[in-house]
C-alpha cells in the first residue's frame, strides 16, 4: 500500500524574499510556482495584512493572461478577510472583480476566486 501524499501550508518567508518572488514571477510565468507557495504562506502566517494585501492586488490586477496566480490572489484575499476581518477598498473590489472574471470564465480567473470570494463575504459581512 502507497503512502497517501502529504500537503503542509507553505511558511511566510521574509518580506524582502516574497516581493523579490512575486516580481520574478510578474515577469516570467516559470517562477509562478515558487510565487504560489509566498503569497500563500504569506496569506496564512504573516502577521503584516497590508504587506500580503497590496501583493494580493499586485500579483491579483499584474499577472500575465492565462496565469493561475489571479485566482490565488483572489482567494489569499479571502485569508486576510478571515484573519484579520477587513481589507482595503482596492482589495474588495478586486476580490470582487476576480469572482466575476472567474464565474463568467473559468478560463480567465480560475475558481478559486469564487472561494476567496465567498470567505471575503463572510467574514465582512458583504451582501
Amino acid at each position: 500500500m502507497h503512502p497517501l501524499p502529504s500537503f503542509e501550508n507553505p511558511p511566510a518567508l521574509p518580506h524582502q524574499a516574497v516581493a523579490e518572488t512575486l516580481e520574478r514571477a510578474l515577469r516570467d510565468r516559470s517562477a509562478e510556482g515558487a510565487a504560489a507557495c509566498a503569497l500563500v504562506g504569506s496569506a496564512l502566517n504573516d502577521d503584516d495584512g497590508e504587506f500580503v494585501e497590496h501583493w494580493c492586488v499586485q500579483v491579483g490586477t499584474r499577472a500575465a493572461p492565462g496565469s493561475p496566480l489571479p485566482g490565488l490572489a483572489g482567494l489569499c484575499l479571502g485569508h486576510l478577510a478571515r484573519r484579520f476581518g477587513r481589507l482595503g477598498g482596492e482589495a474588495l473590489a478586486l476580490a470582487q472583480s476576480l469572482a466575476a472574471r472567474a464565474e463568467a470564465d473559468p478560463s480567465d480567473v480560475d475558481g478559486r476566486a469564487l472561494d476567496g470570494h465567498d470567505d471575503v463575504r463572510s467574514f465582512l459581512r458583504l451582501r
